[in-house]
C-alpha cells in the first residue's frame, strides 16, 4: 500500500553502501524520492566510489557522505571497524537532523540498527524476520527484482514511481575521456565485458571471442574492457582468442569514463555484473548472461533494448549439488552452459535493429548532460 507524501520533508537519508550495479538497481527508487519531494536535499550514505562518481553528476543525489566502515553496512575491501569513528559519524548525523532515513541496503539485520542511529524523524526500509523494525517497512524476500523492492520501500512515504528503467547520465569530462581512449569513427561500436566479480557468473572467454568474431563480421568495432585487478588476463584471453582485431581497454578508463564508452556503444555482451547493469542505464543496448537465481533478482525490467541469456544450472559441476538446497565450497562457472549461438543472434538482432534506427535519422539511447560545462552552467 502506497502511503501519502510526509509533510515538511527538508533533508533525506539513503542508505546503499556496495557496489555499481546496487547503486543502479536503487537509481528509480532515487527519482522517485526526487519527484515526491522536489525540494528536500537527498543524500546519498554510500562508500568513497560513490562520492567520487557522483560529484557533480545530474541525478536525484544532491550530496554523498562516506559511511565508515561499519559490519554488514560498509564492508569496503581493507577497512577496519572503528568505534569511536562510527560515534563521530552517529553524531555528526544526528546533527543534520533528516526528516526521514531510507534504508535500500538490504534485509536489516546490520543495516536497521545503523539507520536508527541516524537520528531522523522518521526511517523506513526493509525487514528480514531477524532484523529490528523501522517506523515503516516491507519484507524483505529475496527472490524479487531489486529495481521493484527499492520502490516498494519509496512507495512508503508516498513516492511512486516515474519509470523501472533505471537511468544514468554521462558528462561531458566522461565523454571526453572516454574518446581520448576510443576515438570515434566511422564503425558502430560494441563492447565485450566478460568479467565478473563471482566466478560462478563468468561465461567462457572463448564463448565471448565468438561474439566477438561475429559482431565484427557484421561490421562492428569491438572494444573489452575490464576492471578488475583478476580480470586482466579474461580480457587478453578473449582478444586472443578472436580472429577479429578488439582494442583491450582493461584500467584504461575511470567509472565515468566507461559509463561514457558505454553510452556510445550499440551493444554491450556482458556476465551479469555491475558494468552490465551500468551500460543499459546510460542508453546502450544489452545482452546480459545470467545465471537462473542471479537472473530473477537482477534481469533487465524491460526487453526493448536488453537480451538475456539464462543458465539453468543448478547443480554444481564440481560436486553435483543441488543449489537450489543447498551451498558447496566450489566456484565454477554456473553460465558456461549458455551457448555462443544463442549470445550471438541476440547481439546481432540488437546490432542490427540500433544501426537501423540510426541509419533512418534516429538518436542514440545516451543519457547525457553535455550541457555541462567545466564551470557547473
Amino acid at each position: 500500500m502506497i502511503e501519502r507524501v510526509v509533510p515538511n520533508v527538508h533533508k533525506i537519508a539513503v542508505l546503499r553502501a556496495n557496489g555499481i550495479g546496487d547503486l543502479i538497481f536503487a537509481l528509480p527508487a532515487l527519482d522517485a524520492l526526487r519527484a515526491a519531494y522536489p525540494t528536500a536535499e537527498i543524500v546519498l550514505l554510500g562508500q568513497q566510489w560513490h562520492a567520487e562518481f557522483l560529484a557533480g553528476r545530474p541525478g536525484p543525489v544532491d550530496r554523498v557522505v562516506v559511511v565508515p566502515p561499519s559490519q554488514g553496512v560498509n564492508d569496503a575491501p581493507g577497512g577496519v571497524e572503528d568505534p569511536a569513528r562510527l560515534e563521530e559519524f552517529f553524531a555528526a548525523m544526528t546533527e543534520e537532523a533528516f526528516d526521514l532515513a531510507v534504508q535500500l541496503h538490504g534485509g536489516g539485520r546490520y543495516s536497521n540498527p545503523f539507520v536508527r542511529r541516524l537520528g531522523a524523524r522518521l526511517t523506513v526500509g526493509l525487514r528480514t524476520p531477524d532484523a529490528v523494525p523501522l517506523d515503516r517497512w516491507v519484507p524483505y524476500v529475496y527472490f524479487q527484482r531489486e529495481v521493484l523492492r527499492f520502490l516498494e520501500v519509496v512507495a512508503l512515504v508516498g513516492a511512486t514511481p516515474v519509470g523501472v528503467e533505471p537511468r544514468l547520465d554521462v558528462t561531458a569530462a566522461d565523454l571526453t575521456e572516454s574518446q581520448r581512449v576510443v576515438p570515434e569513427d566511422d564503425r558502430p561500436l560494441v563492447a565485450l565485458h566478460p568479467g565478473a566479480g563471482d566466478p560462478e557468473r563468468r561465461w567462457p572467454a572463448e564463448k565471448f571471442a565468438v561474439v566477438g568474431d561475429a559482431l565484427a563480421a557484421a561490421g562492428a568495432r569491438v572494444v573489452i574492457t575490464g576492471a578488475r585487478p583478476g580480470e586482466r588476463v579474461i580480457v587478453e584471453r578473449v582478444a586472443a582468442a578472436m580472429t577479429a582485431p578488439a582494442q583491450v581497454l582493461w584500467g584504461r578508463l575511470s567509472l565515468g569514463g566507461l559509463a561514457a564508452l558505454f553510452s556510445r556503444c550499440t551493444v554491450v555482451v556482458s556476465n551479469d555484473s555491475g558494468p552490465l547493469h551500468l551500460a543499459g542505464a546510460v542508453g546502450a543496448h544489452t545482452v546480459g548472461i545470467y545465471w537462473c537465481f542471479n537472473f530473477i533478482n537482477a534481469g533487465p525490467m524491460t526487453q526493448t533494448r536488453h537480451r538475456p541469456a539464462i543458465a539453468w544450472r543448478i547443480h554444481c559441476p564440481v560436486c553435483g549439488i543441488d543449489r537450489s538446497r543447498a551451498r558447496c565450497d566450489h566456484h565454477p562457472s554456473f553460465v558456461a552452459d549458455v551457448s555462443a549461438a544463442e549470445v550471438s543472434a541476440a547481439a546481432l538482432e540488437l546490432f542490427e535493429a540500433a544501426r537501423g534506427r540510426i541509419a533512418q535519422g534516429g538518436q542514440p539511447a545516451r543519457r547525457q548532460a553535455t550541457l555541462l560545462r567545466d564551470d557547473g552552467s
